[in-house]
């Protein structure tokens, strides 16, 4: 299912470019992220393949977003980068740690004879 939405909003993208932006370009963009946040989550998860950094920089970039719209434009913008360095090391490290233990269940289960 992820890939079809990712292959929409490929298109919904195309489209939107062709047609000098819009509302075709942001639902393009927003389908391909769900799409590929979907497989990366399920990869990563299943332990079948670590999407760790990916997993941790989807919410920092939104975490970022918000920082620079909050902050004064007064203040450095190194203030929104520690922020960011925060969250994106608050959830690499237990994405990181959930992986290992993922994959550690996923051997095992290769690893296991059939019974019968």
């Amino acid at each position: 299912m992820s890939e079809i939405a990712i292959f929409a909003g490929l298109v919904a993208v195309v489209v939107g470019y062709l047609e000098g932006g819009g509302p075709p370009l942001i639902v393009g963009i927003v389908l391909c992220a769900l799409g590929v946040i979907e497989v990366t989550a399920r990869e990563h998860f299943s332990g079948f393949r670590s999407h760790a950094s990916l997993l941790a920089a989807i919410p920092t970039v939104a975490v970022e977003f918000v920082l620079v719209q909050v902050l004064p434009r007064s203040w450095p913008r190194v203030t929104a980068l520690v922020g960011d360095a925060i969250v994106f090391g608050l959830l690499f490290w237990p994405l990181r740690r959930r992986f290992a233990r993922a994959r550690q269940t996923r051997i095992a289960r290769v690893a296991r004879p059939p019974r019968g």
